[in-house]
């Protein structure tokens, strides 16, 4: 082998990291341009009377004054949005993983024309389907309850659930819940047994983008509720913002702690949404 024939991957080398650079330092950009709104939240949460656009770069005297006052006015709010977002994947959950494993396991007339309509209603706007469903709960005393909430939520979160699990649903190898029936188990039994542990990555995901958009819902509360005895975090910001405008701190306090349970829940599931399911199944 010949020295230049030595020299050509070298070459090669210093010209992938030459163009990787800019890329590099391109994504280092992006990432600090999204990251600042949140460190800015944080920082301005920690100064006692800073204002949003007057706040020190720095907390160079932090205090916790503004998330012990947001624990103390938003604290009911919090479990609020707690109770709402946790019976939504429930309900969510409990609807949508049959339906997706009905219509990925048996081929049924109109089956393409329902999976179109589950599409369509994700371009509807929520505020629309906040307002077809303010009549009617208002009819039935769901308006100011945590029920109304819920089940609002709900209807906007099946049909992507459905889809979202459905699409997994569809790769389970078919022999995987035969050989359940051939061992004398029902439909349900097989579905219980076989298809849920194996669609646990999908499932875990659904539930994540339930939670997450129940969590972090406002236009469906705002239109369902005018009383303060069922309020989501995100209308106590809201209102926070109204009536405290010259008091940062707990607001972005508030904010902090929203957030919180969106980040753990991210980084507590990334791994079930990353990581394949069937490969260890049918092996």
């Amino acid at each position: 082998m010949t020295t230049a024939s030595l020299h050509v991957p070298v070459a090669r080398k210093r010209r992938s990291r030459a163009r990787s650079v800019p890329m590099t330092v391109l994504g280092v950009l992006f990432l600090a341009v999204m990251v600042f709104p949140v460190y800015w939240m944080v920082n301005t949460s920690l100064q006692a009377t800073a204002g949003a656009a007057t706040a020190t770069w720095l907390p160079l005297s932090p205090t916790l004054s503004g998330y012990i006052a947001a624990f103390q006015q938003q604290g009911g709010n919090f479990v609020s949005s707690m109770i709402i977002g946790l019976g939504t994947v429930v309900i969510t959950l409990l609807v949508a993983t049959p339906a997706a494993y009905g219509l990925a396991r048996f081929r049924m007339r109109g089956t393409r024309v329902f999976l179109l309509v589950l599409l369509v209603t994700q371009m509807i706007p929520t505020i629309v389907i906040a307002n077809a469903l303010y009549t009617v709960f208002n009819d039935v005393g769901l308006l100011n309850t945590y029920a109304g909430l819920i089940l609002a939520d709900s209807a906007v979160q099946i049909p992507f659930s459905i889809l979202l699990m459905r699409a997994f649903m569809e790769s389970i190898p078919p022999s995987l819940v035969e050989a359940a029936l051939v061992d004398g188990a029902n439909d349900l039994r097989a579905f219980i047994s076989i298809v849920i542990p194996i669609s646990r990555n999908a499932i875990v995901t659904a539930a994540l983008f339930t939670f997450l958009g129940a969590w972090g819902d406002f236009l469906i509360a705002l239109t369902l509720t005018s009383t303060d005895a069922v309020r989501p975090i995100t209308l106590g910001i809201y209102n926070y913002i109204g009536s405290n405008v010259t008091d940062w701190g707990p607001v972005m306090a508030t904010s902090v702690l929203a957030s919180l349970p969106a980040a753990v829940l991210l980084v507590l599931a990334q791994r079930y949404i990353a990581a394949g399911a069937l490969g260890g199944a049918v092996k």
